[in-house]
């Protein structure tokens, strides 16, 4: 896991067994329980799929959470 800019990223593999229901289920599931949102996803031609994942960085939303 990486941090820029305020966010937090986190790379995924979806290998090219993995259809596009089960990857949408996977990412959605990552969206609701760990905060994440979809940055880029960038296809291979031989199926596989790299997906990038941000949220902000812990440290920025206390702050924000805390009106500061």
């Amino acid at each position: 896991m990486r941090q820029e800019d305020g966010y937090e990223y986190v790379p995924l593999h979806l290998p090219r067994e993995l259809n596009r229901v089960t990857a949408s289920m996977r990412l959605a599931i990552q969206a609701e329980f760990g905060g994440w949102e979809l940055s880029r996803v960038r296809a291979y031609t031989d199926g596989s799929r790299r997906v990038l994942l941000r949220r902000k960085a812990v440290s920025d939303q206390a702050t924000s959470e805390a009106g500061i």
